[in-house]
């Protein structure tokens, strides 16, 4: 690669290189807290506060986290709308998608139970029952999701009041329209400083994966090994089957393109997102490589970065995998209904969760407060091995996106079909130079909206 390219990509490299020591100091943590676990279990129990701190401090987050997001995506929806065809097919199919990932992160880690007989019951009765509140009637529980005032739905605890108040402001800027815009960069900043701020706490992440790691072994000895790997592994067969199986089913029935033919196209995109552990980081790359594949440039910044807020294949999975996990690994597993009702949740707020470290462990909180404050605690079992899962849902939320680029092109027309084939088989090959020249107009012109929705 030239000496220009080295260049133009420091910018994006440069919080990677960061993220590695992050990311290198979880992974010593965690062997550290195991190894406290087995050699000094009474020391590993006593050493629980710090995870219950690391989850005070990320419980802290959750509401502005959500607002935040959930009124930039809701008010940002028009923009997306107003190109008629191409932004609401684009949503319907990216809401399809998010249902169908979550219901199969559902299914399996029904199927697998990863937390089935890692009884943790006993260590956290006393952290739960202080959070669980009395749900009282059904009326009682719909009039307490309306807050006292606006401002107080963000700093009652209450995730719920939240999100209706988030709700109703996001569907006020879409109605207002160019006049709300200004409001809307407002909450964009404050997003920016709200991330800043769970970015600066997942640097103690590896105090609490310690913590929370080795109270878990200190209490359950290698059971919890084993359950956590588990987890992780079943985790990655659900990204792998729904990539492959269902989204390149979708592609190859809906255009007869073959899915590893696009996935080795974007093989750079692949290595630069396992290296930072952020789908962001390819995002200004996959811009312009789906418009030299054959898909216009109206299509391509529409879709894409709407698809980095409303298409998170990878975090559906894992919120809704990881929350079972909880529950059961709780002792207090999650009913039907109550896997239903979170299912609907995680749909609307995991959305602008991708490319910000943390915000899926933040979502992960919100979710379980929201409907079983009493499993809150059990989000520091979560803590130790999230880094090891961030790569994969980086990794399943771009090929959803490049996946869903190439569908929408075609169902609309959009597409060169002629090109792609071309460009797929290696006729047309990618000119690394031009694309860090438009690489730059891409970014500026199309990555606005995803930069706002994931800060």
């Amino acid at each position: 690669m030239s000496t220009s390219a080295a260049t133009a990509k420091t910018p994006a490299s440069a919080p990677g290189s960061r993220t590695h020591y992050l990311y290198i100091a979880v992974l010593v943590a965690v062997g550290l807290g195991i190894l406290v676990g087995l050699v000094a279990p009474d020391v590993g129990v006593e050493l629980k506060p710090l995870g219950t701190g690391f989850v005070a401090l990320i419980r802290m987050m959750i509401q502005p986290v959500i607002f935040c997001t959930i009124v930039i995506g809701v008010g940002s929806v028009a923009s997306a709308a107003k190109v008629g065809k191409v932004g609401g097919l684009a949503l319907v199919y990216f809401l399809a998608m998010s249902t169908v990932a979550l219901a199969i992160g559902l299914v399996v880690g029904n199927l697998i139970k990863p937390g089935d007989g890692l009884d943790l019951t006993e260590s956290v009765a006393a952290s739960g029952a202080a959070q669980a509140t009395d749900s009282g009637s059904t009326t009682d529980f719909v009039l307490g999701i309306i807050p006292t005032s606006m401002f107080s739905s963000v700093t009652s605890g209450d995730v719920l009041q939240t999100l209706l108040v988030a709700l109703l402001i996001g569907f006020a800027l879409q109605a207002m329209g160019e006049a709300g815009k200004p409001v809307l960069r407002g909450v964009g900043h404050l997003q920016r400083v709200v991330f800043r701020v769970l970015a600066m706490i997942m640097w103690v992440a590896p105090v609490g994966a310690f913590g929370a790691m080795a109270a878990v072994v200190g209490e359950t000895g290698i059971d919890a090994l084993k359950s956590l790997a588990m987890l992780m592994l079943g985790f990655y067969v659900t990204c792998l089957l729904f990539v492959f199986v269902v989204l390149g089913s979708i592609l190859r029935l809906a255009t007869g393109v073959n899915v590893l033919s696009l996935f080795r196209y974007l093989g750079r995109e692949f290595l630069l997102i396992l290296s930072t552990s952020s789908s962001e980081s390819a995002l200004p790359r996959l811009i312009a490589k789906m418009e030299h594949a054959g898909v216009d440039k109206p299509t391509v910044g529409v879709v894409v970065p709407t698809g980095y807020s409303f298409n998170l294949d990878g975090t559906a999975i894992y919120l809704t995998m990881a929350s079972l996990f909880i529950a059961e690994a709780l002792g207090d597993p999650l009913s039907i209904g109550e896997q239903i009702s979170l299912l609907v949740f995680m749909v609307v707020a995991s959305k602008g969760a991708a490319g910000v470290t943390g915000a899926g462990l933040a979502t992960l909180a919100g979710g379980l407060s929201s409907h079983r404050p009493e499993l809150l605690d059990g989000v520091g079992l979560i803590v130790g091995i999230d880094r090891f899962m961030s790569e994969a849902r980086a990794l399943t939320n771009f090929a959803g996106n490049s996946i869903a680029t190439v569908l929408v092109g075609h169902w609309t027309g959009s597409l060169d079909r002629a090109r792609l084939d071309a460009v797929l088989a290696g006729e047309l090959p990618f000119d690394e130079t031009t694309m860090l020249d438009e690489g730059g107009d891409a970014e500026t012109a199309h990555a606005a909206p995803a930069a706002v929705s994931a800060g």
